[in-house]
């Protein structure tokens, strides 16, 4: 009876596929695919690490003492094995691999920011190197300056002193003299017209008041009617006449004031542009003369060179602002001569048709010399400029 239920206990044990064949290893790849979808990997490894020596030993899978067919081969073991080792591996290498892109990106990024850092010094360099151009720059022309400077005056000083030498161009200088004269006349004639102008505006603005008091006065009084109204009649007359007279005077002052403060002024700034570089041409040519009455060893005659060089520039400028000088006294004059003809003339028909009490003369004169007037009470301000 034992016999017979060891027998039926090894025969349940037993898988028999369709065929009536035993299915061992079949089993043993079951049974191994069932441990490794229950285990997790760690437990694994440490049974694996911990546990006995699998080639000594054998897994049971039957029950009580069956056979052959329920015992794993230790072979199947290291199959396992093998694959979770595999899978170990694998994980090790995914983790490996993150770590290595983890730090290829900060590499990447160290990389980026020493490129960015590198960037940042280089363009601090280009413009630390170009401030410095800068002051060298600056600090040449100062020196150039200052040279330039203390030669000229030595040059100014040794003039008033008489102990050096100028260039004189006899007439030009005498050009320039009379233009200055001139210059300060005209300059008294445009302050007298301009007092003139001042004074008769007045006196027109005082003619208008009284003609219009006149006319205030006739409508009140009825007995003195007629003589206060020939009088306000006169007085407003006398004012039209002024008004004509003032807008002729006022275009002499312009004109006069245009010539003065504009053409002339011109003319003496290149004058005086004219006078700087004689001043400079006969400092560079007595420092010129001054290193060629000494020694003549290597460096004196670098330094004549030198020299030689920059009086020739200077004498370049020299005479080309003479020729500009010499140009615009030219044409100076005979502009003067044209506009004081003209303005000369209309300031004289002018007061004569005035003061001759000629209305007609008047008003033809201003017609000849196109001088508009303004119109009455132009000069007011507005209601918009009071507010």
């Amino acid at each position: 009876m034992a016999d017979s239920f060891m027998g039926k206990a090894a025969t349940m044990e037993i898988p028999i596929n369709s065929n009536g064949e035993t299915l061992a290893e079949d089993d043993s790849l079951e049974q191994a695919a069932k441990i490794q979808w229950t285990l997790d990997e760690k437990d694994l490894q440490q049974v694996m690490v911990s546990g006995p020596n699998l080639n000594e030993t054998s897994v049971v899978s039957g029950g009580y003492g069956g056979p052959a067919g329920g015992i794993i081969p230790t072979s199947s073991i290291k199959d396992l094995r093998m694959k979770s080792r595999g899978l170990g591996v694998g994980l090790v290498s995914s983790q490996s691999a993150d770590r290595m892109i983890t730090n290829q990106n900060q590499t990447g990024q160290t990389f980026t920011g020493s490129g960015m850092h590198h960037s940042n010094s280089n363009q601090n360099m280009s413009v630390e190197e170009a401030n410095r151009g800068v002051a060298v720059e600056k600090l040449d022309s100062v020196k150039k300056w200052g040279i330039n400077t203390y030669k000229c005056t030595k040059q100014m000083f040794s003039e008033r002193f008489g102990r050096g030498s100028r260039t004189v161009d006899l007439e030009l200088e005498a050009q320039i003299d009379v233009l200055r004269d001139t210059k300060r006349k005209y300059e008294s004639v445009l302050r007298l017209t301009s007092a003139l102008t001042s004074h008769f505006y007045n006196m027109v603005q005082t003619q208008q008041a009284l003609g219009d008091t006149f006319a205030d006065l006739s409508q009140k009084s009825p007995e003195l009617r007629d003589e206060f109204g020939y009088n306000a009649e006169t007085q407003k007359l006398l004012c039209r006449n002024g008004e004509a007279l003032l807008g002729a005077i006022n275009f002499f002052v312009s004109s006069i004031n245009t010539l003065v403060n504009k053409t002339m002024e011109d003319t003496l700034m290149t004058i005086k542009l004219y006078e700087a570089a004689r001043l400079e041409f006969d400092a560079y040519r007595a420092d010129l003369e001054e290193l060629s009455l000494g020694p003549r060893d290597a460096a004196t005659m670098v330094r004549i060179e030198v020299s030689q060089q920059q009086y020739q520039v200077q004498r370049d400028k020299y005479e080309r602002l003479r020729s500009d000088v010499t140009i615009k006294l030219k044409f100076l004059e005979e502009n003067k001569v044209k506009v004081m003809h003209k303005q000369l003339l209309l300031f004289h028909n002018a007061i004569s048709a005035y003061f001759a009490g000629n209305q007609q003369q008047l008003e033809q004169t201003l017609r000849q010399f196109n001088v508009k007037l303004k119109p009455p009470g132009s000069d007011k301000p507005s209601w918009l400029e009071e507010s």
